[in-house]
């Protein structure tokens, strides 16, 4: 009877012990997890989630580009002149006509342009010329929304006695020839028909040929030494601005600006 127990509880003892090896250990895990990093002796980074894509940026409407190039009307809201304007004196105008991009307005006629006098040269004698150089800075809207620019003179439509000589927009004012000779045969005259009666006075037939041919020689110098004319932008004189670079605009401002026209 002994001997039958003994054999049960060491028989039960047996199970118990089988039962306790086949439960997975809480350790089980973490070595599962531990082994998982490494390959081939070596840790292993953790796997980063994937990057959750970039929102697309909102294209705005009301953002409009005025291309490089584009040549705006304008008229001369005050007299210029070589023969007193100053370099750094303001320049004002306004635009003659909107402007129009993609089937919408982008500058309303009536919008203030606003600049300054880079650089002005009076004429001289003979074949010097005047010049007067202006570049436009800003362009102001009547709702006040203001833009800077960078454009200059492109042509003076209005202005027949005017050209632009360089790409730089400087006007110059055009050679007078025909002018000058008609002041020449007008000094040649005058000064003939002094000079032969001074010289006719003095030393008869010949004193008057001489004077006469003196008289003409210093007509044509006094004509030909007269200055050349100067550059004249009257009020309300038409000009082509020309922008130098693409210039962005806020469309809603804009709509904002002819609201309140």
């Amino acid at each position: 009877m002994r001997v039958l127990l003994t054999m049960l509880l060491l028989s039960g003892m047996a199970l118990g012990q089988a039962s306790d090896t086949a439960k997975p250990t809480d350790s089980a895990p973490q070595a599962a997890a531990a082994s998982s990093t490494k390959v081939a002796g070596q840790p292993m980074q953790p796997t980063a989630p994937p990057a959750a894509a970039a929102p697309a940026q909102a294209v705005d409407p009301n953002a409009v580009v005025i291309p490089a190039g584009t040549k705006i009307p304008l008229l001369l809201k005050q007299a210029i002149s070589t023969k007193n304007a100053r370099e750094g004196d303001a320049v004002y105008a306004e635009t003659a006509f909107p402007f129009v991009l993609n089937d919408r307005i982008v500058i309303p006629a009536g919008t203030y342009i606003q600049g300054k006098i880079s650089h002005t040269e009076r004429a001289g004698r003979s074949q010097k010329r005047a010049e007067l150089l202006i570049h436009f800075t800003s362009m102001i809207y009547p709702s006040g929304y203001t833009v800077m620019l960078p454009a200059s003179v492109e042509n003076t439509p209005g202005n027949d006695t005017n050209s632009v000589k360089d790409k730089e927009g400087t006007i110059q004012a055009d050679k007078d020839t025909g002018k000058r000779l008609e002041d020449a045969a007008k000094g040649a005259a005058v000064g003939g028909t002094v000079g032969g009666i001074a010289g006719a006075a003095a030393g008869g037939f010949n004193g008057a040929r001489y004077g006469g041919l003196a008289g003409i020689a210093g007509g044509v110098a006094w004509a030909l030494l007269k200055h050349s004319p100067e550059v004249k932008l009257e009020v309300g004189t038409s000009l082509e601005m020309e922008i130098q670079r693409p210039i962005p605009v806020d469309a809603s401002r804009i709509q904002v600006a002819r609201a309140g026209q």
